[in-house]
């Protein structure tokens, strides 16, 4: 979709093999695709990518960060054992810590350079989930992981919105990806629940451009396609009242520091 558009692209991704197998097959002509390994919950590994980014395209406008993984038996269940294991949460550190990670390398970014064209610095769009918002049993840490992406856009997307920077989530329902297994895909389509990938990219082709749009999740479902997240309103004054108090005393807490 980007490629297409005319835009060049910076692949980061675990598997480099992979990342370079893709740009190879979108550089036909002039090279148009770079890839680059990452370790997404590692910061220094994103940072590292991200400045062999920058050192290429300088101005860097889109960013999407999409790299999850599923869940993980992450509490151990053996009732006749002794002492205490550590909980896996690599889960959320991929899936969530990995985004926030890569936010602050964008918005870092984005204050370092003029508006374009259409009057923003960048913009940023993460893959979250429909796991974002509706709960999901047996994958805990996962619907943990994707309502702190939610969370985090719903809030800071609106505050990021005054530097002229959106952000804003793109959240699918059950779509082929590496995180499941191709009978998982199968019986999913059989049973008309799974979202073709064109519908998440008519999300993201959406968000490009001059739209405005900031602090939103964009549910990608089946049957239905994209639409934006009506999420619940305050229950009365008093509550956006609250909310009101606490956006002014931690406003300062986005505010230059030097």
């Amino acid at each position: 979709m980007l490629v297409e558009k005319g835009i060049k692209v910076y692949v980061a991704d675990r598997d480099l093999k992979g990342a370079q197998t893709l740009a190879d097959e979108l550089n036909t002509g002039d090279q148009v695709v770079w890839a680059v390994q990452v370790d997404v919950a590692d910061w220094d590994s994103q940072r590292k990518a991200w400045e062999a980014a920058e050192a290429e395209f300088k101005r860097i406008d889109y960013v999407l960060p999409i790299a999850g993984i599923g869940e993980r038996r992450m509490f151990p269940n053996r009732p006749n054992s002794t002492g205490y294991e550590k909980p896996d949460l690599s889960v959320l550190e991929v899936d969530g810590i990995g985004v926030i990670y890569t936010v602050s390398l964008a918005v870092q970014h984005f204050r370092r350079q003029q508006p374009n064209q259409y009057g923003f610095r960048g913009k940023i769009m993460p893959v979250a989930s429909v796991c974002g918002f509706y709960i999901h049993q047996t994958i805990p840490i996962y619907t943990a992981a994707k309502h702190a992406v939610v969370g985090f856009v719903r809030s800071y997307g609106k505050i990021l919105a005054e530097e002229h920077i959106t952000l804003n989530a793109v959240c699918p329902n059950k779509i082929r990806t590496g995180i499941s297994t191709a009978a998982v895909y199968d019986k999913a389509e059989k049973l008309g629940v799974l979202v073709p990938m064109e519908r998440l990219l008519e999300a993201f082709e959406s968000l490009l451009g001059e739209n405005p749009m900031s602090g939103e999740c964009l549910e990608v479902a089946p049957q239905i396609g994209v639409r934006v997240v009506q999420f619940v309103p305050f229950i009365n004054e008093e509550s956006k009242l609250s909310a009101d108090m606490t956006y002014e005393r931690s406003h300062h807490l986005h505010e230059p520091s030097e």
